[in-house]
């Protein structure tokens, strides 16, 4: 399995014309990463019409991707139009672009650059915060205060539902169909991107404000398949969120500690430790016999930002700081 390819797409182009319409570096890469010739990309899967998006990478060779004055030139396409939404450094090199249509028919473009590595020193841990998953507001973190997420879905679902509606009543692959279908998309990719530019709002702000961030690494794939509450989960992001998080923290030099979702955050007093077993999850006040009385879900982010402390073995004066 070498990665010189005996049989490329060039060979074809004389029996099949229509190859010669489309470009040839993204047909390379179509033919060298799939499963025969590179088994760590997985089984083949086949194309689902419930995710109807289309893509290819292609790479810059000779000049033939280039980025200017708000155009980007493509292989076989030109010169497009586009909105930039960064501004891109000095010293980046294009490498790539990925072309992406969405469900709504709206193309996308992915760029990727080479750079030098930046060397992420390790900062000095000054301040801490722990965040406890939260169906209703996202997050509420030690220090009591909460994300207050917008639940973009659950305010489009009327408005979503009316359109399906009409949908369902026009005609298969019908002219009227097809707009339709397209509005309905186009719903949900604003609902999409109403929820990503909010996560990466939040993200921002908590990697800017703090050195460590502790949280539970919970299994989102579970609790999105409950019949009770699958859909407010789903809807919350909690993943996408992490991702950012993740990612934004590695890039300050900064620590995100994940604890065992075992762990009984929510049952542990965080003023004497003594473990709750009887705490159900209709009790939204933690009350304990040494007089804690707070918010369940505050008092389980002090116990997750201090378990995350101790896993990551920081000074003990940063602790003092969130009691």
């Amino acid at each position: 399995m070498g990665k010189n390819l005996s049989v490329t797409p060039a060979r074809y182009k004389s029996e099949f014309p229509w190859l010669k319409e489309v470009d040839s570096l993204a047909l390379c890469n179509a033919q060298m990463h799939h499963f025969f010739h590179d088994v760590s990309v997985g089984f083949p899967k086949f194309r689902s019409k419930k995710k109807p998006v289309k893509s290819y990478t292609t790479n810059c060779v000779n000049g033939n991707t280039v980025l200017q004055n708000g155009r980007l030139k493509l292989p076989k396409a030109g010169w497009v139009r586009i909105r930039q939404h960064r501004k891109i450094e000095e010293g980046y090199q294009l490498k790539g672009a990925t072309i992406t249509q969405e469900a709504d028919e709206r193309y996308y473009v992915a760029l990727l650059y080479s750079c030098e590595e930046p060397v992420n020193e390790i900062r000095k841990a000054e301040s801490a915060i722990g965040l406890d998953f939260s169906m209703k507001e996202l997050y509420v973190d030690s220090n009591g205060n909460r994300a207050a997420y917008p639940h973009f879905f659950s305010k489009a679902q009327k408005k979503l539902a009316r359109e399906q509606r009409k949908l369902s009543h026009c005609e298969l692959r019908s002219s009227r169909y097809k707009k339709q279908k397209k509005k309905v998309a186009r719903i949900h990719t604003h609902i999409a991107h109403q929820r990503k530019d909010f996560l990466h709002k939040e993200s921002r702000k908590i990697a800017n404000s703090y050195d460590i961030v502790c949280m539970e690494d919970l299994n989102m794939k579970e609790m999105n398949q409950d019949m009770c509450f699958g859909k407010r989960v789903h809807d919350d992001g909690w993943g996408m969120f992490t991702d950012f998080l993740a990612y934004k923290m590695e890039r300050a030099g900064k620590k995100l500690v994940r604890i065992d979702r075992w762990y009984p955050s929510s049952k542990t007093c965080s003023c004497c430790g003594n473990i709750k077993e009887d705490l159900q999850l209709s009790d939204r006040i933690y009350e304990c016999a040494c007089g804690n009385r707070m918010d369940r879900d505050q008092n389980a982010a002090i116990n997750i930002c201090r378990e995350g402390i101790r896993i990551s073995g920081m000074m003990p004066d940063i602790e003092k700081k969130i009691s």
